[in-house]
């Protein structure tokens, strides 16, 4: 909970192009972790088993061998100090420090705190244009995070406001009726910071990601919620006239992108196809780690600009260095090459199958979660009543972040959270009940 809400905190970015930088929330995943060990230390947390060290493990690996081959490799090591935080020691402290359901659904409320917090920030900053710049006016949400990092904001309310909707939309008897009550009204308020902080990826991600979850809580009640939802669009958006001008003019904006992109479009196009042309020059192992802004000038068309402008939010006018390719994705690729991007999707992709198989393995018991005795030697046991809806949470969560990555990539103070979210994705998907010896329980 404290790595979480340390975010309420405002953020000082500083220099975006300096490296090795530690902020409060790393110090409070650093405390995570060793707190970890402690427990591990003294017999008292959970266990790892094979399947999860392989999911964990099998990054940490590639992540290693693309370091070791880097072009750069001192200049590397700070990135894989970093992609070792969040795709693995973090997301493992988690795995091995959470204990039932009951420690997801308090993560979650934090989750939503913490939501809630940044949103009003924001829309307080939207509504005394004391922003970040945006269309020549200090309307931006961003939060606490400052202009530096308008993608703060939008990634920690997009968390939120996706774990209160899968909390809200869960099935009648796994959560109380006030806590579905409640859950929807919070993401019902997380709705207007997101909208106001005129993030695409994130408007994309968070509709995915809800719709995904609608799904999977049921046909007939995505049905209905979809009806619901439509209707107070057109009321809030139409009728009241919302930020109409605006909202409607970045909406549009996301369907001409091949007829008349923004500037924001075409270094992004620029900066996709540079990427992809540094993993050409180095298929195997790329360039690697944090080594993308050094050969980004090398492989960019003249048609890359030279960085994006940023101003308000209590910061002057400033141009910010382009230092990545908004893909994390294409970062990895052209970074860690082959070896690291099949590791990274791969590590992805069965994290999701397994959190897939148990969401259905504890929706066919009706209450809680049944452990499949075929799988990875783990106990046919029934969990306690309730388990689904953190199921759900947990594939909002994974299929947000799934699709943001084709948007954005790691970087600043909220990362922290993302290594959060995924460690909390990874005790649903991976944890085990207790045996003889022990562990973590399973929802």
């Amino acid at each position: 909970m404290a790595t979480v809400l340390v975010l309420c905190a405002p953020v000082q970015t500083g220099d975006v192009t300096a490296s090795g930088k530690v902020t409060v929330p790393d110090a409070a995943s650093l405390v995570l972790v060793v707190w970890c060990l402690v427990r591990l230390l003294r017999g008292r947390g959970g266990r790892l088993t094979g399947r999860a060290a392989l999911v964990l493990g099998a990054p940490a690996v590639a992540f290693a061998v693309t370091t070791a081959a880097s072009a750069d490799p001192s200049a590397s090591l700070t990135g894989f100090a970093r992609y070792l935080q969040i795709f693995v020691v973090v997301p493992a402290a988690l795995l091995l420090t959470m204990r039932d359901a009951r420690d997801f659904r308090v993560l979650c409320g934090a989750m939503m705190l913490l939501g809630l917090v940044q949103g009003a920030v924001g829309v307080v900053q939207y509504l005394t244009g004391t922003g970040a710049s945006y269309m020549g006016q200090d309307i931006r949400a961003v939060g606490t995070f400052g202009a530096l990092d308008v993608m703060g904001m939008s990634t920690v309310v997009s968390y939120a406001l996706v774990a209160a909707f899968a909390l809200g939309v869960a099935p009648a008897g796994t959560t109380s009726r006030r806590m579905r009550v409640c859950s929807l009204w919070c993401a019902a308020a997380l709705t207007a910071p997101l909208v106001l902080s005129f993030s695409r990826g994130a408007w994309i991600a968070t509709a995915l990601a809800c719709a995904a979850v609608l799904l999977l809580s049921g046909v007939r009640r995505a049905l209905l919620v979809l009806v619901t939802l439509a209707a107070a669009a057109v009321v809030v958006v139409g009728g009241a006239g919302v930020g109409s001008a605006m909202f409607e003019e970045r909406v549009s904006s996301i369907f001409e992108v091949n007829s008349a992109p923004d500037r924001s479009v075409t270094d992004r196009y620029s900066l996709w196809a540079a990427a992809v042309s540094i993993w050409q020059s180095d298929p195997a192992t790329g360039v690697g780690p944090k080594n993308f802004p050094a050969h980004r000038d090398g492989h960019a068309s003249l048609g890359l600009s030279s960085g994006s402008d940023t101003a308000g939010a209590g910061m002057h006018f400033q141009r910010e260095p382009l230092l990545s390719p908004h893909n994390m994705y294409l970062l990895v690729l052209s970074e860690q090459g082959l070896v690291g991007s099949v590791a990274f999707v791969g590590g992805g992709a069965a994290l999701g199958l397994c959190c897939m198989r148990r969401l259905h393995v504890a929706r066919r018991a009706g209450r809680g979660y049944a452990a499949d005795p075929a799988a990875a030697g783990e106990q046919h046991t029934s969990g306690a009543p309730g388990a689904a809806d953190c199921g759900l949470v947990a594939a909002g969560l994974l299929v947000w972040q799934a699709v943001d990555f084709l948007y954005a990539d790691i970087g600043g103070p909220s990362t922290v959270l993302t290594a959060v979210v995924l460690g909390a994705v990874a005790w649903w998907a991976l944890a085990v009940r207790p045996g003889a010896d022990g562990g973590t329980s399973f929802p």
